[in-house]
């Protein structure tokens, strides 16, 4: 890993690393097409350019999004905006979050993707549990009560 790919991870960062047997291609399509990233993550509207802002739905408040950084089929970075639900209180594990999301994504020997995902911000809600996860930890995204993450990629990759 170069120190560039380091660089995006600060003291409140989750990150998770895996292997996929997908191409970068398909990886990149599961992340930045909406029916296929509201798979596994929620409804959402992205459109993958830089600068462009979307949203993901969530039944008490959205995540507003804006594309920071994109590079097909390599990277793709986004803030995370989560606005006040309803009787939202100043507990740190119900504040909503402000980050950042960064998917780096780099072709394997075998043809794969090995992708590396960085939320910054996150820490403070963050279980032992979680850290050791890896890709195939889910924390129920679409249970408004529980934590949502954008680094829970239980990828479904089939359809891309």
């Amino acid at each position: 890993m170069t120190a560039k790919q380091h660089s995006d991870m600060t003291a409140d960062s989750i990150e998770f690393e895996c292997e996929l047997p997908e191409p970068p291609e398909k990886v990149w399509r599961a992340l930045t097409v909406p029916d296929l990233l509201a798979a596994w993550m929620m409804p959402n509207d992205i459109k993958p350019e830089i600068g462009g802002r979307f949203a993901f739905a969530r039944p008490d408040a959205p995540i507003e999004c804006e594309i920071l950084d994109a590079e097909p089929e390599r990277l793709l970075r986004y803030s995370w905006r989560e606005r006040p639900a309803p009787g939202n209180t100043a507990d740190p594990l119900t504040r909503p979050l402000d980050s950042i999301v960064t998917f780096t994504l780099d072709r394997t020997v075998s043809g794969g993707t090995h992708l590396r995902i960085v939320h910054n911000g996150f820490a403070r809600v963050a279980t032992p549990a979680i850290a050791g996860a890896g890709c195939r930890v889910s924390l129920n995204a679409h249970s408004p009560r529980q934590t949502i993450a954008a680094n829970t990629p239980r990828l479904s990759l089939r359809a891309a």
